[in-house]
């Protein structure tokens, strides 16, 4: 089945939409791609979408981001080439939420650098205990 995905970059991603572009015309794989300001745009079988999306989001895992699209490239329906020019569908959606990309890429790499908190073994309290504590207050 033919599916179409966006690779949207962090802003602060060292990795640029042509890199990503690059990396994919190199791979060799039959896919479609168009860059965007925010990243790119593939289009292809599934299965293929599915291996180059782990080969790429491993040169930045807190970096880049995966959206489904549901128009592939050039599709009349969403193209303002087609349509007359203009911002296209969804076009703000994308620019609102890759402004919180940022923050999001911080706190992924973060959470890489931390260790693991151990969990906190939590004994219950014996009944009279909770009893006296109510009583108290």
């Amino acid at each position: 089945m033919l599916v179409t995905k966006y690779l949207i970059m962090s802003s602060e991603s060292n990795i640029l939409p042509s890199d990503i572009a690059m990396k994919i015309y190199g791979s060799g794989y039959d896919v479609l791609v168009k860059e965007t300001c925010f990243g790119v745009i593939i289009n292809g079988e599934e299965e293929v979408i599915e291996k180059l999306l782990k080969e790429i989001r491993s040169l930045d895992p807190a970096g880049i981001f995966v959206k489904d699209r549901g128009f592939p490239p050039g599709d009349p329906r969403r193209c303002r080439g087609r349509r007359g020019g203009g911002a296209r569908p969804g076009f703000y959606m994308i620019e609102s939420e890759s402004k919180l990309l940022p923050m999001i890429s911080r706190a992924l790499a973060s959470e890489e650098e931390c260790e693991p908190v151990p969990e906190k073994k939590v004994r219950p309290i014996p009944l009279e205990r909770l009893e006296e504590i109510a009583k108290e207050d």
